[in-house]
């Protein structure tokens, strides 16, 4: 039996906010998170701008203790996951089957600030001087594996590695596992604290990142200006839930989540398919799955994420899988302008963008476009605050190295819906 699910719960700690409410009123009113970076010194370096999580108390999800022996994408995990679960109101005790509560939060990169630090210890001191925490700090399956026994989530975990696109297939595959029955609730998104020397070293080299140094315009979705994206840092946790499971305990519904594509280019390690089509097809398997119809109001969060193939290749993307006339109706932006790119938490945020937007009717704009790429004829929502939405549908589009690419499809939730 194929079963509906819904959110119920959001949480997040980004560039713009620490929760995911301070997040989503800062993308309405068009706040950016990009700045100078402050976490090392940028003198060598050709890349100077990131967005970078401010004032982030990791004590707010664990003690001084737990701190020391957890790398920071753990902390933004496990805070985001608090977040989330106190909203959605399955960490009370007794509202759910531990064994039916699962976690599925994945992580581009995992623990490399652990990884960096214990290797400048070894070469400086030796390698009795390396932590005993090393291999639970570093590797990318802990977040799930702390989340799951914060709350005791006995049920299906899987931890997903697909670089930028990460977080929307744990979304995506925590959607199809109680779907289709394996879980009546998952803790699911993506976290990354990345914004280290060696990860702008090494992602300025691979000629990805934006070297323009005004925070102000050095992330530029879909402008004819764009040169590379900006790194962020953060998490992004849903609590997902089977419809009637959801009502039954008269749980908040944000909206529904009714489709999923996912699939490969085959192509490149890094570009895209010039054509698109592995992206299309994605958008496509969830569209029909969901039985999405555009005429309706649709809300696109697009991958957007500055870089001069990327945006015009999700462009051709929209217009392929909805038609010209369906792309063109489509109201789309890019919270990258304002968050820069969480890698592996980043599809995750941009659902709970989705889950918002549906909720409120508002779409926040892609800051900065004001000299619009030929390429990227679509309407982008320029400008500086959020527009009204008044449809039905929204859209999240990701696409990570190795041509992995991920669509999740949600659907505005009306009380009385059965």
């Amino acid at each position: 039996m194929e079963r509906r699910v819904v959110i119920t719960g959001l949480g997040a700690v980004t560039p713009v906010g620490n929760t995911a409410k301070e997040t989503w009123e800062g993308l309405q009113q068009g706040r950016s998170g990009i700045d100078h970076i402050t976490k090392f010194d940028t003198a060598e370096y050709k890349v100077t701008v990131a967005a970078e999580v401010k004032d982030f108390d990791p004590l707010v999800c664990m003690d001084k203790s737990e701190a020391r022996r957890t790398d920071l994408n753990c902390q933004y995990a496990l805070a985001a996951a608090k977040e989330a679960m106190e909203d959605s109101g399955l960490s009370q005790e007794g509202k759910i089957d531990p064994e039916r509560l699962g976690v599925y939060i994945g992580s581009g990169i995992g623990g490399i600030q652990t990884l960096v630090s214990e290797t400048e210890k070894l070469l400086k001191s030796g390698p009795k001087r390396i932590s005993p925490y090393l291999v639970t700090m570093m590797i990318s399956n802990m977040a799930t594996g702390l989340v799951a026994i914060e709350y005791q989530a006995k049920g299906p975990t899987l931890p997903i590695v697909t670089a930028c696109a990460t977080s929307s297939h744990a979304v995506g595959e925590a959607y199809r596992a109680i779907h289709h029955g394996y879980a009546d609730a998952i803790i699911a998104g993506g976290t990354e604290a990345a914004i280290t020397p060696i990860s702008i070293a090494g992602f300025t080299n691979c000629m990805a990142l934006s070297k323009n140094p005004d925070p102000a315009t050095a992330c530029v979705p879909f402008d004819a200006r764009r040169d590379g994206f900006v790194m962020g840092e953060g998490a992004g946790i849903l609590v997902l839930e089977e419809l009637s499971h959801a009502q039954a305990r008269g749980a908040h519904i944000y909206c529904e989540i009714t489709g999923y594509g996912n699939t490969d280019d085959a192509h490149h390690i890094t570009a895209p398919d010039p054509e698109a089509d592995g992206i299309t097809r994605a958008i496509r398997m969830a569209m029909e799955q969901s039985g999405l119809q555009a005429a309706e109001g649709l809300y696109i969060n697009a991958h957007g994420t500055s870089t001069p193939l990327n945006d015009s290749t999700e462009t051709l993307a929209f217009k392929k899988a909805l038609g010209e006339e369906g792309a063109h109706q489509a109201a789309i932006s890019s919270t990258k302008s304002m968050t820069g790119h969480m890698l592996g938490a980043t599809g995750a945020v941009e659902a709970c963008v989705c889950a918002y937007a549906l909720r409120d009717g508002k779409i926040p704009p892609t800051i900065g476009l004001e000299q619009p790429d030929p390429s990227c004829d679509l309407d982008y929502t320029p400008g500086t605050e959020a527009k009204t939405f008044d449809g039905k549908w929204a859209m999240s589009t990701n696409l990570g190295f190795g041509g992995h690419n991920a669509c999740l499809v949600f659907h505005k939730y009306e009380n009385g819906d059965v």
